[in-house]
């Protein structure tokens, strides 16, 4: 699996996993309608699935899964919350990044 399938396989998994714990959050902090737990529910099973999808070990897949999640989380903060980034989510972002290329990369190697 090349590394821009590997890259989207995580982003999409991240999406899944963000949505499916925010729409509880609207549903139990801000008095949505409890409908939005069936999406919920459906999202978190995608991303169970997705995770699935993953060529390594289950822990590397986590470890490297990590990084995605955060660069996701951000995201999401910025553009669904509207919260300004500060420098330290941008550095924090991008040395998480780093890091989840490295184990990436380390995959072909053992």
């Amino acid at each position: 699996m090349n590394y821009l399938i590997i890259g989207a396989l995580f982003f999409a998994t991240a999406v899944a996993e963000i949505v499916g714990c925010y729409l509880p959050y609207l549903v139990l902090r801000k008095g949505a309608s409890n409908w939005l737990l069936l999406p919920a529910a459906i999202s978190l099973m995608i991303f169970v699935w997705l995770l699935t999808l993953h060529p390594a070990a289950s822990g590397r897949v986590y470890a490297a899964y990590g990084g995605a999640y955060v660069i996701v989380a951000l995201m999401w903060l910025r553009f669904v919350d509207g919260i300004k980034l500060s420098t330290t989510d941008v550095l924090g972002a991008v040395i998480t990044f780093i890091g989840m290329g490295v184990i990436i990369w380390g995959w072909k190697s053992v």
